[in-house]
């Protein structure tokens, strides 16, 4: 029996890549937001900062409100 080396899917296209919702994405969903309505909303602004370091919070609404995130917290605590 000859054993073949290397990848045999090599070239070729690869599977779907499964779409994940953050647990921002579901909060903005809870809501009923949109990207323009995110920053007025104070509900979501508590949310964020609370969870600023467990959480992603798109980086665009932490400037906005002037959050800031400790990098050496770390998320899986």
């Amino acid at each position: 029996m000859i054993h073949r080396r290397g990848n045999p899917n090599w070239g070729r296209p690869g599977g779907t890549i499964p779409v994940i919702v953050t647990e921002f994405e579901k909060q903005v969903q809870r809501l009923g937001l949109t990207r323009e309505t995110c920053a007025g909303s104070r509900e979501l602004r508590h949310w964020c900062e609370r969870n600023k370091n467990h959480c992603y919070i798109p980086e665009w609404l932490l400037k906005k409100w002037d959050i800031v995130v400790d990098p050496y917290v770390n998320p899986a605590a």
